[in-house]
């Protein structure tokens, strides 16, 4: 098997333009960089987007929770990863303390990426750089941070660090339990029409149910006849498209007795308790 050849050449470069990375959005949308591209020191992901309808990809375990989190975050639109910084020279003219190989016209030229710029309901733009605690006391990485910091000043566009810290670790483990129900329905055989019918019978069965979500799940599925699984699917949908509501700050524990399940199905609202 050939060695991946990760050498950064003018004609990578080039390709990497001709292809439109760092252009587009939404589904169009296309990141500097790929997993294909470069090794990664941590577990690199790929993720269909539920707000972009396309493949993500990350390259750590904390740019993966970061996305799950701006997933959930309505106020979040639309999310860029890699975001590659290429008119740097033209919009950081403050550089001359900053370290000079960003600024150069050397080939082919070095491209910074700021891991998400993040698009607002309200149509602003926000960007987050994402960095494991432990880098920042490395001289380097503050001065690549000083130099996105500038830059997307310089456009009057918020940004900041994320690091593990700020992770809300049991909301985003939840966010992963339930994130691919979303789109995958098809491939439990289910259709349109039935995932909705399904929907209305399982929420039905949460009303007044003092029961576990596994024991509701498990009697969904034999009452419907089933596959086992299906209606603990089912339960997770409803979940990420946001149809019932579970506090997500705490572990979600399928054998508590009497969750507290909010219920927003179209005007209907009703609670669990």
């Amino acid at each position: 098997m050939a060695k991946r050849d990760t050498s950064w050449t003018m004609a990578k470069y080039k390709r990497f333009l001709s292809e439109n990375r760092g252009a587009g959005q939404l589904a169009s949308y296309k990141p500097w960089l790929s997993i294909q591209d470069f090794p990664s020191n941590g577990r690199v992901s790929r993720i269909k987007g539920w707000k972009t309808n396309r493949i993500h990809h990350f390259f750590s375990d904390i740019q993966t929770r970061c996305f799950y989190m701006f997933e959930w975050d309505d106020e979040i639109v639309d999310i860029r990863e890699h975001y590659p910084l290429l008119d740097l020279v033209e919009v950081v003219k403050d550089n001359k303390d900053l370290k000079q190989e960003f600024f150069t016209n050397k080939e082919p030229p070095y491209i910074l990426t700021t891991t998400f710029l993040l698009t607002l309901r309200n149509h602003k733009y926000i960007a987050r750089t994402v960095k494991s605690s432990s880098e920042l006391g490395k001289k380097s990485v503050l001065e690549r941070l000083e130099i996105e910091r500038r830059y997307w000043a310089a456009k009057q566009i918020d940004f900041g660090i994320i690091t593990q810290k700020e992770i809300p670790t049991k909301m985003v483990k939840n966010i992963e339990w339930i994130h691919s129900s979303l789109y995958t329905y098809e491939e439990r055989g289910l259709t349109e029409n039935s995932l909705e019918n399904y929907c209305n019978i399982l929420i039905d069965k949460f009303r007044d149910n003092k029961h576990s979500i596994r024991k509701i799940t498990s009697d969904f599925d034999k009452e419907n006849n089933v596959s086992d699984g299906t209606g603990l699917f089912i339960f997770k949908y409803l979940l990420a498209s946001k149809h019932i509501y579970i506090d997500m700050n705490e572990l979600i524990d399928i054998t508590e007795s009497r969750p507290k399940i909010i219920i927003d199905w179209g005007a209907r609202y009703a609670s669990n308790q």
